[in-house]
């Protein structure tokens, strides 16, 4: 069968390794070049194409009339996308005969749209996966090829449980890419809406809102951790970066977003509860573990914005 795939990211490298494995033909890749404002983390399909002697193309916009001409003359049976961060035009889904599949990183309905790693986070969740389904114009509405699931642990970061979700993605193509090469796929509904949508993010939506709960604040932190830009107040007109955390308590009553020191220990004080800091970053330093509460000493009793 002759896959065209647009992929991006370890689950682009993912996915392409899983065609390779089970015999699908790859006329072409299309990705990304990578963006060098962001935390470049993750592996590069570009070279991993490159190495596999595949044609790889980087547009900037796939859904320009010369890209679909590119795309239709390589005659796809059927169209994967691993990760891609560009919708495809219709124009685009009704090349291939065989329909067109995408992987994405939720257990879908639940967590269509973008970013759905870093949402589960935010809301707490105790379980995720990764889903193939089939696509349509509408984001991640089509009917659902299968699905694996993954546990979500209160240790989890969004690096940790990309990590996580990378095997479940391998395991769910191998089951089900036999099935699509004999033209024996599952199609389960998509009850969208019976689920819930999330958009993109952006660096400035990390804003910590001290009068959430402890528990709230460190499900943000732990979502936007490194790789990603980082959870953040403001102190004193800058910046104040909140890399790791935990929830704590203590036998002080602090106001939200106050700084206290107590017994060694940096903690700030949330709606509900107290927020111990682990690792932050102000002013150009970064501090952490044993110089952390000594470095924080001049921010005692401030408040957090």
């Amino acid at each position: 069968m002759r896959a065209v795939v647009f992929a991006y990211h370890n689950f682009g490298v993912t996915g392409l390794e899983a065609l390779l494995r089970h015999g699908f033909e790859v006329a072409a890749v299309f990705s990304h070049e990578d963006d060098p404002k962001e935390e470049v983390w993750f592996k590069s399909v570009k070279k991993f194409c490159q190495e596999k002697n595949l044609p790889v193309f980087c547009p900037e916009d796939v859904n320009r009339p010369e890209e679909i001409a590119r795309i239709r003359a390589r005659k796809p049976d059927i169209i994967f996308s691993f990760y891609y961060r560009q919708m495809l035009s219709p124009a685009i889904l009704e090349i291939p005969p065989q329909g067109c599949l995408n992987l994405h990183g939720s257990l879908l309905p639940k967590y269509r749209g973008r970013a759905p790693v870093n949402w589960v986070l935010i809301h707490g969740e105790k379980e995720t996966g990764v889903t193939l389904h089939y696509m349509l114009a509408k984001p991640d509405a089509g009917d659902i090829v299968g699905q694996r699931k993954v546990v979500i642990t209160v240790e989890d970061t969004a690096l940790t449980l990309y990590l996580k979700m990378e095997p479940a993605a391998a395991e769910l193509l191998d089951e089900v890419l036999p099935q699509i090469k004999a033209g024996e796929p599952a199609r389960l509904p998509n009850r969208i809406a019976e689920g819930s949508y999330f958009g993109g993010r952006r660096p400035e939506d990390g804003k910590i809102v001290w009068t959430q709960s402890a528990w709230e604040i460190y499900n943000l932190v732990r979502a936007l951790t490194h790789p990603y830009p980082g959870a953040f107040g403001m102190l004193e007109g800058e910046k104040f970066l909140v890399w790791r955390a935990k929830p704590a308590t203590s036998d002080y009553v602090l106001a939200p977003g106050e700084i206290a020191l107590i017994e060694e220990k940096a903690l700030v004080g949330t709606g509900s509860g107290e927020l111990e800091l682990l690792e932050v970053e102000y002013r150009g330093r970064t501090l952490k573990g044993a110089e952390l509460a000594p470095g924080l000493k001049p921010c005692e009793g401030k408040r957090l914005q």
